[in-house]
């Protein structure tokens, strides 16, 4: 009687097919999932951005016009991370909470926050003061973020210094 036995396994070639097939897909799915998470982020700033507008909105209409900044921060500019402009609008109970970067909160902050005189830039004067609020590093952008409204005055283009950006006049 002749018996054969037959092999139910993998062979050694077979398993690191697989190993390799796992690996690769692994690699895809965890570069996918840092975008999806860079984006994320990205939303999350432009939210707090928009928060802050509403703020700024609302403080706007009690006091007719918006806070001054101690421009402490990085550049001269005020930052959620040592800024006053948050304080106030917290204190005044305009925000629902604190504003913070997912990734950077120090004194050079990622949010950008300044009121300018009338006529500052060469912006007209007729429209009086008025803010830039920005965020100066994006993650899903190297330069103006395809999302940002811009902001400008004739001798100076906010939107070179953040790659997101709004103002608006007093007036």
């Amino acid at each position: 009687m002749n018996t054969r036995r037959t092999s139910t396994g993998f062979t050694l070639i077979e398993l690191l097919v697989v190993i390799s097939i796992i690996a690769l897909l692994s690699t895809v799915i965890l570069a996918a999932l840092s975008t999806a998470r860079r984006g994320a982020r990205d939303a999350d700033r432009i939210n707090s951005i928009r928060q802050m507008q509403t703020a700024l909105e609302l403080y706007y209409s009690d006091d007719e016009s918006y806070p001054d900044g101690d421009g402490a921060g990085d550049g001269g500019w005020d930052t959620p991370g040592n800024g006053t402009f948050v304080e106030v609008l917290n204190t005044n109970r305009l925000l629902s909470g604190a504003i913070s970067d997912p990734l950077s909160d120090d004194s050079a902050g990622n949010f950008r926050y300044f009121r300018f005189p009338a006529g500052s830039f060469g912006c007209p004067a007729a429209n009086g003061a008025f803010y830039v609020l920005g965020i100066a590093d994006m993650e899903t952008s190297d330069g103006e973020h395809h999302l940002s409204p811009g902001w400008s005055c004739p001798s100076r283009d906010f939107q070179e210094e953040m790659e997101y950006v709004v103002g608006k006049y007093e007036q």
